[in-house]
């Protein structure tokens, strides 16, 4: 009797592990998607672009995959305490993942309607922002496969520094659309890639909580760091 509980236990263990394994291995996906999403904007490479809005199905087979997984081990394993915070947050941080691919496609379908366009004007603070947020989602990734409550913690307090670029974008693409009509169209394409980016960063942000709850047992308590106030901006002529 001892040797089939203890055949149980290793089971379940193995059956945890596997599924870290598979929310790990997407975000090893989505990570790779928003790579070349922003490979395709910088570089205007077609073929990285392509390869990100063909990867958009396989994330959305891979959420499906963790789903069922998830519902198999709570109805045959019945699990509690930190298991089961782990296992239920499982849904939620594949729900984010997904939800970064989606943006990643977007970015990459952008990026080329923007190659018809000869750009008046350099792509440093859109790839210092990109960069930011490519290292934000590793570091969430690499905080979900290890359990690690303090790694989510610092991409928790990472996304304001995120949000304060895309401030600065917002405000700078604002200005190139006010001086001269032609830059209104990449332009627009520009604040939407930006916005697209700065919203993976707000769902890698929301990962980084469900870690923190899931491993301690209790939510963050502060207040969000937020800098995004894109929506309340005020551009005046010569600014």
């Amino acid at each position: 009797m001892q040797e089939e509980t203890k055949h149980i236990v290793k089971s379940y263990d193995l059956e945890l592990k596997r599924l870290r394994s598979l929310i790990t291995d997407m975000g090893g996906m989505v990570e790779a998607q928003v790579g070349m999403a922003a490979t395709a904007v910088l570089s205007k490479d077609s073929d990285a672009a392509s390869r990100a809005m063909e990867s958009d199905p396989k994330v959305d087979d891979m959420e499906r995959q963790v789903e069922a997984f998830v519902i198999r081990l709570l109805a045959l394993r019945q699990p509690v305490a930190q298991d089961l915070r782990m296992i239920v947050a499982s849904l939620k941080m594949t729900g984010d993942l997904e939800r970064i691919g989606d943006y990643a496609a977007n970015v990459a379908k952008r990026s080329l309607v923007l190659q018809q366009f000869s750009l008046p004007y350099t792509l440093t603070g859109l790839s210092h922002m990109a960069r930011l947020v490519q290292e934000n989602l590793k570091l969430i990734i690499d905080a979900i496969g290890e359990e690690d409550a303090e790694k989510a913690l610092l991409v928790w307090r990472s996304d304001e520094a995120i949000d304060q670029i895309y401030n600065a974008l917002f405000r700078e693409l604002i200005t190139y659309m006010m001086e001269d009509p032609r830059n209104i169209t990449p332009c627009t394409h520009l604040l939407f890639i930006a916005k697209n980016m700065e919203r993976i960063g707000d769902h890698a942000t929301n990962i980084a909580e469900t870690v923190w709850y899931a491993v301690k047992g209790e939510p963050l308590t502060d207040a969000r760091p937020k800098g995004d106030v894109s929506s309340y901006a005020v551009i005046r002529p010569g600014e």
